[in-house]
């Protein structure tokens, strides 16, 4: 659901409440529904965002039309330049930036810098948009006939962001859609909407004309309206299995183009010869960071034989060692989870997996956390003798949770990954090569790392997960979202010269296909 976890009700507050951005302008919204963003450290109040009124969204989706009429003449390199000034803005503001997502989601602040960092790198990239647009040519294909493409762009495009990522996944959509000379209509998680609100204003300090970028917010209203309005023609979104199948099916049912980034079971495979440190080091990262809560957790262990096994006890002791905390607290080591359905539900995936035959070798349920008593808190855990069966399993948990399964062979290891439905990343560790290449070219996982455990590749490239992970076609940023935000025109055009012009017959047959032995 997504406001799982959030009041919706009518009623007058002393907390800030958020605005709409409808061409240029933040305009607070007349509605009387209003969802709590709370703190989620603390379950405070800290802002209210409005679940904007039908007539709020049709102006900003109409007034993203509007602009689309003169934005996608302005020259590429000019749209470009404008991304050079955001880029710049962002990192002026990170730290404004962090402490906001530390507020409403409750990441750490490196781990909120990071978050702001990796969507800094996509802006960045934007300034290769010029050579990404550029179409193709073929001269000569029959006398006086030449034939090229270019790439225009789609027109009014919306991005659904999700609460994990409150400023990266912002600035993987609208950066790119405007460089492309589209409009955006943004979304944001109404558990989340400080940052993506603080990048709207970078953006027109940047130098986006009105109605380029425009703003509404709310929960499932909001996001049917996306899907229905005829003037967008794509939508990005990133989120949870629920919410993306039915944007999907809405959406491109609407004949719109939608690029849906969902769930994930990401499998780290550890082979006997890994070395031990790295494994441990890398699996603290990548299932207890940022509380698990990003769809490239490595949370599943797949352990090849007894030796590699063994390490599973020591992952647990060092975890252990986590500190729960606030994110603005210098010493956190894990912060809380986003709301307290998140964390129930993570509690209760943990608590079936030793109903269901495993064993919670570190159990991170009902932690203590002095003076933050009301928060969302699950502390690191780690479960062993997983089966494929179990719920734990099946279940992305999106908590600081480690589920550890062993096998006998990297065979087994690549059949198991492989036959879960999600391929958004996977991994190995090891020090053999031939090992190495054999799991990434036989795993059927978009995105391989081999020793790297998060292995989210930079812009330059794509976000390419798969499978159950994705509905689409066209991956996020790099060269595959530069083809989602555009769609390609091609022209055949013959020019005679003076002379064929004088003679029309040497043309051939009007209105004939061309056939073999025929003159063209």
């Amino acid at each position: 659901m997504l406001s799982a976890g959030r009041a919706v009700r009518a009623f007058s507050s002393a907390a800030p409440k958020l605005p709409n951005l409808i061409n240029g302008e933040f305009v607070q919204s007349t509605t009387n529904k209003w969802i709590e963003v709370r703190n989620p450290a603390t379950n405070e109040v800290v802002s209210l965002v409005p679940e904007s009124t039908p007539e709020e969204m049709e102006a900003a989706a109409e007034g993203c039309a509007d602009a689309f009429k003169t934005w996608k003449d302005v020259p590429v390199q000019s749209r470009v330049r404008i991304m050079h000034k955001l880029a710049d803005l962002v990192k002026r503001d990170t730290d404004i930036l962090a402490a906001i997502i530390t507020e409403e989601q409750g990441k750490t602040l490196p781990d909120a810098k990071g978050d702001v960092f990796r969507g800094l790198e996509v802006v960045e990239h934007c300034a290769s948009v010029p050579t990404l647009m550029m179409g193709e040519t073929l001269g000569n294909v029959a006398t006086n006939l030449d034939t090229y493409s270019y790439n225009q762009p789609l027109g009014v495009t919306c991005g659904i962001t999700p609460f994990n990522f409150p400023a990266m996944i912002p600035l993987w959509m609208f950066p790119l859609a405007i460089s492309c000379g589209n409009t955006s209509l943004m979304k944001p998680s109404e558990r989340v909407p400080g940052a993506a609100m603080h990048l709207a204003k970078l953006a027109i300090e940047a130098g986006v004309p009105p109605g380029v970028l425009n703003v509404i917010h709310g929960a499932h209203d909001a996001v049917n309206f996306c899907c229905d309005h005829p003037a967008i023609k794509a939508i990005s979104f990133v989120g949870g299995n629920l919410a993306g199948e039915h944007i999907f099916a809405r959406g491109t049912a609407n004949g719109k183009r939608v690029q849906s980034n969902m769930g994930a079971k990401n499998h780290g495979v550890i082979m006997p010869d890994a070395d031990r440190e790295t494994v441990i080091q890398a699996m603290l990262a990548a299932a207890f960071g940022a509380a698990g809560q990003r769809c490239m957790a490595l949370s599943t262990a797949v352990f090849v034989g007894d030796e590699a096994a063994s390490m599973a006890d020591e992952i647990a002791e060092r975890a252990s060692k986590l500190k729960l905390g606030p994110g603005n607290s210098a010493d956190t080591d894990i912060g809380p989870l986003i709301s307290p359905a998140a964390r129930d539900r993570a509690n209760e995936l943990i608590g079936s997996a030793e109903a269901e035959g495993a064993r919670i070798v570190l159990d991170g349920r009902n932690p203590s956390v002095p003076g933050f008593e009301e928060g969302n808190w699950v502390g690191p855990t780690l479960i062993t003798d997983v089966e494929t069966h179990h719920s734990c399993y099946t279940e992305e948990i999106f908590g600081p949770a480690l589920v550890c399964l062993k096998v006998d062979t990297l065979d087994e290891a690549i059949a198991l990954t492989n036959a879960n439905p999600y391929g958004n990343g996977c991994a190995i560790f090891t020090k053999s090569g031939a090992a190495a290449r054999k799991f990434q070219h036989e795993i059927d996982v978009g995105q391989v790392g081999v020793n790297v455990p998060i292995p989210v590749p930079l812009p330059m490239f794509s976000f390419t997960g798969s499978r159950a992970s994705i509905r689409g076609d066209l991956n996020f940023y790099g060269k595959r979202g530069v083809q989602f935000f555009t769609q390609i025109k091609t022209i055949t055009a013959k020019w005679d010269d003076d002379e064929m012009s004088a003679a029309p017959e040497a043309a051939g047959s009007f209105g004939a296909m061309p056939t073999l032995g025929q003159k063209k």
